[in-house]
């Protein structure tokens, strides 16, 4: 199966979790695609000052690799900076938000698997 970048789905969620700015999201595949393991595998465009709000995830983890630019990145409380190759894991129960601080697009590669 080839899927051309063309046939991806992007979202554009607003103050996403009670983030702030705008959030793109590119979806590479769908959960049927995952085979009901997961239920996102796509790219995450920052812009400079947007933001995903802190939330927890509950059943299910996430994976980040920062693919471009700077983050800061909030595990369980505690801030941590994020830059290009760094990766970012929440497990099942654990909260965790991001943000562009800076001047230059961050672009994150994230999975969220069920657990």
């Amino acid at each position: 199966m080839i899927i051309k970048a063309n046939q991806c789905k992007t979202d554009v969620n607003v103050n996403m979790k009670g983030g702030d700015g705008a959030v793109q999201i590119t979806h590479f595949v769908t959960g049927a695609e995952l085979n009901g393991k997961g239920r996102l595998f796509g790219n995450i465009h920052l812009d400079p000052g947007s933001s995903i709000g802190y939330h927890v995830h509950e059943g299910e983890s996430e994976l980040f690799y920062v693919q471009r630019g700077e983050a800061v990145y909030n595990d369980n409380g505690k801030e941590y900076p994020l830059c290009a190759g760094d990766i970012a894991i929440v497990k099942a129960g654990d909260g965790h938000c991001v943000a562009n601080k800076g001047t230059e697009p961050v672009d994150l590669i994230a999975l969220i698997v069920y657990a």
